[in-house]
């Protein structure tokens, strides 16, 4: 009886050893970006070389210590796309090397022949940059979830506070870039949607010329006061400035003593290096220590990419695509990111809802949606386009 027990213990912790040193599942998550990156107007917020992917990599390692309980290895596989490299190739590429869920830092043009490009190949593309509201409504995909916000979250999100303050009476300034226009767009539909009114609109005209120079800050100085003079009364104003040519030179330069939103003075992000509330400075920490620099909006933005795809993984205990792909689209799913409450995708066009941080450098000085602004579902669904406005039809 005892040589029986005996036997059958061994057997058993045979049979565990043989489970813990099997190989693990591997994950592999792919990141496609562009090599080049857009200079800002201020020196100290030059983009890292790394902006963006840096995040990821941190969400791989938050992965692999979940996964290595559950016998999961996560990877991240990164392609940079240089002048002339097309994206969709660059996308069939990760897909043939059975990458089934591959992060994104394009332009919206680009992403969607890449979407296109794997789709009938079951590849999931996971938008970390591209805020262009078109994606989630008439250019929408079945293959593309968006960790990015879009600009009408950004804009309703800045509205709110706003509107909560009684700055109700805006001036906007916007750029004379397409993506400026954009941004200016979104925020009309914020001032229309919840009672603010635009007293005036100037175009910002970009005729070029360098502005870092000895005479340069003379001629900023002389410059914004005389561009935003004999205005109507107003009681802050909007700048939409996505190009970075302007904005950042309009606060305590403008003519009235007003204060400034939008693309500079008080900003909308989804992540600032700033936020410290819900177990973020831990979060703000680890960052630092791997990266020698802070966490920018894109670097969130792909670490809560690659955490969903970790999440779900988890949660369905496999890798296969299928099942990590309903999960994530399932009612069930949802993802802790440090901004105050659970985030959770929008069925009806695969945008993760998420609040809105405003900030001003230094600060995060309030977060949206803003008390008193209610919804029937979620008051996250305050921010950006309701599915009763939506045009998107998932296909």
């Amino acid at each position: 009886m005892i040589r029986l027990l005996v036997g059958a213990i061994g057997l058993s912790v045979l049979a565990t050893t043989n489970v813990l040193a099997a190989d693990p599942v591997e994950i592999g998550i792919g990141y496609l970006r562009r090599v080049a990156i857009k200079p800002t107007l201020s020196l100290v917020e030059q983009p890292a070389e790394n902006d963006g992917v840096a995040g990821a990599r941190l969400a791989i390692e938050d992965n692999n210590t979940t996964g290595k309980f559950l016998n999961q290895h996560f990877t991240l596989i990164e392609f940079r796309l240089k002048d002339g490299d097309e994206a969709a190739k660059a996308a069939v590429a990760l897909a043939d090397r059975d990458i089934a869920f591959v992060i994104t830092d394009l332009p919206a043009d680009a992403l969607l022949k890449a979407a296109d490009a794997v789709r009938d190949r079951g590849a999931v593309l996971l938008n970390a940059g591209a805020i262009d509201d078109r994606l989630r409504e008439e250019d929408c995909r079945a293959n593309v979830i968006h960790a990015a916000p879009t600009r009408s979250m950004l804009a309703d999100g800045l509205a709110q506070y706003l509107v909560w303050k009684q700055w109700k009476r805006w001036m906007l300034v916007v750029g004379s870039h397409d993506e400026d226009r954009r941004f200016a767009e979104a925020l009309r539909r914020s001032a229309t949607r919840f009672g603010a009114k635009i007293v005036q609109e100037r175009v910002f005209e970009d005729t070029g010329g360098a502005r870092r120079t000895d005479s340069g800050v003379t001629l900023i100085q002389r410059q914004m006061p005389v561009f935003t003079q004999q205005a109507p009364v107003y009681d802050v104003l909007v700048a939409a400035d996505e190009s970075e040519v302007f904005a950042s030179y309009l606060p305590y330069r403008t003519w009235d003593p007003r204060p400034v939103v939008g693309s500079a003075g008080l900003i909308p992000k989804s992540w600032d290096a700033t936020q410290d509330q819900w177990g973020a400075v831990q979060m703000q920490n680890r960052f630092l220590k791997l990266n020698s620099r802070r966490m920018t909006a894109l670097d969130m933005q792909a670490w809560t990419a690659a955490r969903m795809i970790g999440e779900a993984a988890s949660r369905v205990k496999s890798s296969d695509r299928k099942m990590v792909l309903d999960f994530l689209k399932s009612p069930d799913f949802s993802i802790a990111a440090f901004k105050g409450q659970r985030l959770t995708l929008r069925d009806w066009n695969l945008q993760l809802r998420q609040p809105i941080l405003l900030v001003d450098g230094r600060m995060v000085v309030s977060v949206s949606p803003q008390e008193g602004f209610l919804h029937q579902v979620s008051e996250l669904d305050t921010l950006g386009v309701d599915q009763p406005e939506t045009r998107c039809k998932l296909q």
